[in-house]
């Protein structure tokens, strides 16, 4: 069950870190930093599964 807890908080990391990139840093439309938040979420996410079944 820990692992699930680093994916999970690795995912959010990610996520938020992007929005506030393109929505602040970049000016970019809320419906685009979310559609980017989502996508860099499920990449992070992917990659955490990876490294955490190693």
């Amino acid at each position: 069950m820990k692992h699930w807890r680093y994916i999970a908080m690795h995912t959010a990391a990610a996520a938020a870190f992007i929005f506030l990139l393109q929505r602040y840093g970049l000016n970019a439309s809320f419906d685009s930093s979310l559609l980017w938040a989502l996508t860099f979420g499920a990449c992070a996410a992917g990659l955490a599964y990876m490294q955490s079944n190693r």
